[in-house]
């Protein structure tokens, strides 16, 4: 299934977040959508998986399950893991009493296998390193078998060793699932890895489309910018942004 978002606009304390914005993406495919600090990437996401609901503009995500994983893995602390990546299933009303507690062990077995991490169900997120717990949020996306996987900001905070291993099962998720995925990032090996298409956003416009090999040409002064991460260009950062 694809994502389609025509026109869409968000105003917070009289900014517009976005401004009229419109963009696809296709089934199957990775958009990341990159920017400064403050330039609605994350509103984006919270808006599609329905924790913010836009002040106009069209949203089309069809009726597939629609998983998040949020940019600090969000796991409970006080469940262990097996108990955070089986939550869905006992918690939303259209999994509860769907499948046996056998089944559910299998399911959540098989998810931590995709992700490398087999046999750490007893244990709980702060016995994890930070890729593991980004991980086990990788696991839980998936136990709905989602149409839709958001990633926000999913290496942040890790070294680029931990951030590459993150990167590959991005893309082992989206082969094996065949999720259609947003990323929202700052990470540039994220991006050339990761994404078959870029949006960039900037003072709630989309000020660059197209692909990974497009944005490193730098042939316009936002990529430019970017690309470079210089303070001189047209984007300017707000002191709040820190």
């Amino acid at each position: 299934m694809a994502i389609k978002v025509q026109n869409l606009t968000k105003v917070f304390d009289d900014k517009k977040v976005l401004d009229n914005i419109s963009f696809t993406v296709e089934e199957g495919e990775i958009l990341s959508i990159v920017g400064f600090s403050g330039s609605g990437k994350s509103t984006i996401l919270k808006i599609l998986c329905g924790l913010l609901s836009p002040d106009s503009g069209i949203i089309d995500i069809g009726d597939g399950d629609v998983a998040m994983v949020f940019q600090y893995s969000a796991l409970f602390d006080s469940l262990n893991v097996f108990d955070n990546i089986s939550f869905a299933l006992h918690e939303r009303k259209e999994f509860k009493g769907k499948y046996t507690k056998q089944e559910i062990k299998d399911i959540v077995a098989k998810s931590l296998k995709t992700v490398g991490l087999e046999g750490i169900e007893d244990k709980f997120p702060h016995e994890l390193s930070g890729g593991m717990q980004k991980r086990v949020s990788l696991a839980r996306a998936i136990v709905t078998k989602p149409q839709f996987i958001l990633y926000d900001e999913p290496t942040a905070g890790l070294d680029p060793v931990a951030s590459t291993v993150i990167e590959d099962y991005i893309l082992r998720l989206r082969d094996e699932t065949k999720a259609t995925s947003i990323v929202v990032t700052h990470q540039m090996s994220t991006i050339t890895r990761c994404s078959d298409k870029v949006i960039m956003l900037y003072d709630g416009h989309i000020v660059f489309r197209g692909t990974p090999d497009d944005l490193l040409r730098q042939d316009n002064p936002y990529t430019r910018q970017f690309v470079s991460a210089s303070l001189d260009g047209p984007m300017k950062i707000a002191a709040s942004s820190f």
